[in-house]
């Protein structure tokens, strides 16, 4: 089945004010880690922690993302477009955020404010870990809806038509709609490679996180099993994206995304040989003061 995307990025516009489908997803995504994060600090998944420090700790993380994916984003692909106009760096709604550069946002907040309450960093990680593929598929949803980062062309009679292909760049919308109705445009179907993403990155990590760390499980675990599955999902699906910037690396197939996604594998094999040798960690729920909100 191939189908034509026509889905505004724009919910609405009130004068100068516009809001698009990819800021609701951000704005879902951190909604969606703060819920599951408050449940998981009420289970007593990082002791010590109260209703206030995760709440501290969320709003670190939300800058990290943000700071880190935008300037991640520049840095890695769109360094170019950021010297011509330096002020494009603020324009998150219009979407181009990095993973990469918003884990290395995260990773540096978590670190900050596990030395603050004086807990082990990887403790801190290890809490966050599951909260993050959330984010991940919101993120994914919002890139398709944006029809941004497509794949490639499937030419198997299934996929989805993105208007902004540089090949339909003449077409109006009714042009597009009438050419589509014919079956004219079926040789432009592309992998909708940000629903794949949306799927591995967000809902398949999402229940194997959430499920092993229900249980007791040593340090490491749970942040090395977000990496390696990042990597390793993130690096299959390279194969039918097109590549950042259209361009390969190397081999004619090689693309930035995955050599980035190399560390991360590496990074996680080595989370979970640390993990062999590390304690097991067990949940720890305070008991609350009278009139008081319960700590964990």
């Amino acid at each position: 089945m191939i189908y034509l995307h026509q889905i505004d990025p724009i919910i609405f516009s009130l004068g100068p004010v516009k809001l698009h489908w990819y800021g609701l997803m951000y704005l879902l995504a951190f909604l969606v880690a703060w819920w599951l994060g408050r449940a998981r600090a009420a289970q007593g998944r990082l002791p010590g922690v109260d209703a206030n420090a995760f709440s501290d700790l969320m709003f670190y993380g939300m800058l990290g993302v943000v700071l880190g994916g935008r300037i991640g984003y520049v840095l890695f692909y769109g360094f170019d477009g950021f010297l011509q106009n330096p002020l494009s760096i603020f324009k998150v709604w219009e979407g181009g955020m990095s993973f990469h550069g918003g884990l290395l946002g995260v990773m540096a907040a978590a670190l900050w404010w596990s030395r603050k309450h004086r807990l082990h960093y990887f403790d801190t990680m290890d809490f966050v870990a599951p909260l993050a593929p959330a984010g991940l598929g919101f993120g994914r949803i919002g890139n398709f809806i944006g029809a941004e980062l497509w794949g490639k062309y499937t030419q198997a009679g299934w996929g989805v038509i993105f208007p902004t292909d540089p090949r339909l760049h003449d077409f109006t919308p009714a042009q597009l709609q009438a050419e589509y109705a014919a079956g004219a445009l079926d040789q432009f179907a592309r992998h909708p490679s940000q629903l794949y993403q949306a799927l591995l990155e967000g809902l398949v990590m999402f229940v194997v996180l959430w499920t092993v760390s229900r249980k007791p499980r040593p340090r490491y675990t749970i942040s090395g099993l977000f990496a390696l599955m990042y990597g390793v999902f993130r690096f299959i699906v390279e194969f039918v994206r097109v590549p950042d910037e259209g361009v390969y690396v190397a081999w004619g197939w090689l693309t930035k995304g995955q050599i980035l996604s190399v560390p991360l594998i590496l990074l996680g094999l080595y989370l979970l040989w640390l993990s062999r040798r590390s304690p097991t960690l067990q949940p720890v729920v305070s008991a609350a003061p009278a009139g008081k909100e319960q700590q964990a």
